[in-house]
């Protein structure tokens, strides 16, 4: 039962407040100045995002934890959210804390890579490109020879022997000559280690090594991409940080732009879940980023935080801050600059994730009928009018994504003027072409075009070579030879989108085949109105005319033809 407004009891504390369904899972937790007008503010007739209503209606109960203060209610809020990964909430798709690089606080410092530097080192980051961050570290400790966290400090280290160590068990007194050049790389100034790096690989040019050299040259290229995510630390003086953001459907990202002085000195770009309130994404990033370091003197933002936020970062600040939404002039350009940059790499995510999204989808679709995969998906569909035109189409999906250069489409040879007979046809066609066998054969139809088609491949004695399964329209129900049909739900949803993509190409081709003998049948102009739809409509008023004269109840009669569709087919004819 959806939660009551009227059997809340919350305080007018702050602290954080947590929506929870009846089954227990959190789905979603907020934080809030006073907790009792903000939770009150979700029950409003008129609510400022599109997820409030659907969050109330499937949440039984709210819970809330009393803070101290609203920071500790900001802080609390980012550990739950990483807790319990709500449902509704924005949230930084890789849910750790992401790696500094630190150089401990010691007489001889070692340099670490960590998500939890301690007390008292210096830092750098943070990094979300982890790898980066570990190369950089690789390239250091090579070419300077700073100790690492494994190092034990004493005479016949392995690191010192292969040379990657030059510590207090070699030269104590040179040593702190290495933190500094080291120190002076992380700050951004890479220009010692680039230019030794250069010299070498020219080196290894010269002596015609060009595989050695093409490795260095990808290590510069390391080099000058983690210097340039990284942020100088809060040691130095900071002039101004450029927040920018994009989202496409829920994938977002926030991008950090850093200048000093008017000059760029690098940017870092976090990738997010975004669950379409601006402020949430903004704020989860922003309570991350500065967690661990000293805010600017001068944030620009692209919608307000919040009085909690806005206090916790000049909580952090401890000295003159100011927060900006700038609409003209300099800064604004810096800031739509930030925008641009967060727009270039949410594009560049969606595209490098869509390819995990489609073989996760085909994973899914494998552990619902227990194969072993489903990265090879043939899905076959057929179309015709009254007997003209009969045509059949296949289409592939290789590991979840669509593979147009393997469809195909087929002119049905024979007198068969039914969807099983000419079905049957075109995939005896196929059999003879084919090299490969697919993880799963795909029919749009029911039970019966299922056992046409297996009675066919026994006859070629392929019936055990792959499985074979029938899709049908009505509520989505797979069909296949001794299991129980499968009503498919979202895991089930590749094999949807291939019988949909099928439909839509043998149409296509459909339109394509009778454009060359007649002009366009005015009811494919309708969206939605396929030729199995048109020819259901022949079928029942005995031709055009019949439809013609149609009423939308009449039309509402025909197999196939819902409320909608009726009202679409009546408006387009009768203007």
């Amino acid at each position: 039962m959806p939660v009551e407004q009227a059997k809340l009891n919350l305080p007018s504390k702050s602290g954080v407040y947590l929506f929870r369904r009846k089954d227990g899972r959190i789905m979603y937790v907020g934080k809030a100045t006073n907790l009792q007008t903000r939770v009150r503010s979700y029950f409003s007739s008129n609510p400022d995002r599109k997820m409030i209503p659907k969050l109330v209606s499937e949440s039984e109960d709210i819970e809330y934890i009393v803070t101290q203060s609203p920071s500790e209610a900001l802080i609390l809020e980012r550990q739950l959210i990483r807790k319990h990964k709500p449902r509704y909430n924005s949230r930084l798709k890789d849910d750790k804390s992401y790696p500094f690089i630190s150089l401990t606080k010691e007489d001889f410092p070692r340099i670490k890579y960590t998500r939890f530097p301690a007390d008292g080192d210096l830092r750098w980051g943070p990094f979300p490109d982890a790898g980066a961050a570990k190369r950089v570290i690789q390239l250091l400790r090579s070419q300077f020879g700073i100790r690492d966290k494994d190092c034990k400090g004493q005479e016949g280290c392995f690191s010192k022997h292969i040379g990657l160590c030059k510590g207090p068990c070699v030269d104590p007194e040179g040593y702190p000559a290495i933190v500094k050049a080291v120190t002076s790389v992380l700050d951004g100034d890479a220009r010692v280690l680039i230019k030794s790096l250069q010299n070498e690989m020219d080196k290894e040019s010269n002596s015609l090594q060009y595989e050695r050299a093409a490795i260095i040259r990808d290590m510069i290229v390391t080099v000058q991409k983690t210097i340039s995510q990284q942020i100088i630390h809060s040691r130095f003086y900071q002039d101004c940080d450029a927040v920018g953001f994009a989202s496409r459907e829920d994938a977002g990202s926030v991008t950090i732009l850093h200048a000093k002085n008017g000059v760029i000195q690098g940017q870092v770009d976090y990738p997010l879940i975004h669950r379409g309130d601006v402020v949430e994404s903004v704020t989860c990033v922003l309570s991350e980023h500065y967690a661990n370091r000293r805010p600017p003197k001068t944030l620009l933002i692209p919608s307000p935080l919040g009085s909690s936020m806005e206090n916790w970062l000049s909580g952090k600040r401890e000295d003159s801050f100011e927060i900006k939404i700038p609409k003209r002039g300099e800064l604004a350009k810096l800031r739509r600059m930030a925008d641009q940059n967060a727009e270039i790499h949410v594009l560049r995510h969606q595209k490098r994730s869509s390819g995990i999204l489609e073989q996760n989808a085909a994973n899914d679709c494998a552990k619902l009928l227990k194969f072993d995969s489903m990265d090879y998906i043939v899905c076959f569909d057929m179309a015709q009018i009254l007997g003209e035109e009969r045509v059949g189409a296949s289409v592939v999906l290789r590991k979840g994504r669509p593979n147009k250069k393997e469809y195909r489409t087929y002119r049905v040879k024979t007198a068969a003027l039914d969807d099983l007979r000419m079905m049957s046809e075109v995939i005896e066609r196929w059999l003879k072409r084919q090299n490969e066998w697919p993880d799963l054969l795909l029919l749009d139809g029911g039970r019966t075009h299922l056992k046409t088609i297996t009675k066919m491949l026994e006859k070629h004695e392929l019936s055990r070579t792959f499985p074979v399964a029938a899709l049908a329209k009505k509520e989505e129900t797979l069909h296949m030879l001794d299991r129980d049909p499968i009503i498919l739900k979202r895991s089930g949803r590749l094999l949807v989108h291939a019988r949909d993509e099928a439909h839509r190409f043998v149409n296509k081709y459909h339109r394509k085949r009778r454009g060359k003998k007649t002009l366009l049948d005015p009811l494919e102009e309708i969206e939605g109105l396929g030729a199995k739809k048109i020819q259901s409509l022949l079928r029942h008023f005995g031709g055009r005319k019949g439809i013609d004269y149609a009423s939308i109840e009449e039309l509402m009669k025909v197999p196939g033809i819902g409320k909608s569709m009726a009202n679409k087919i009546y408006q387009h004819i009768n203007g």
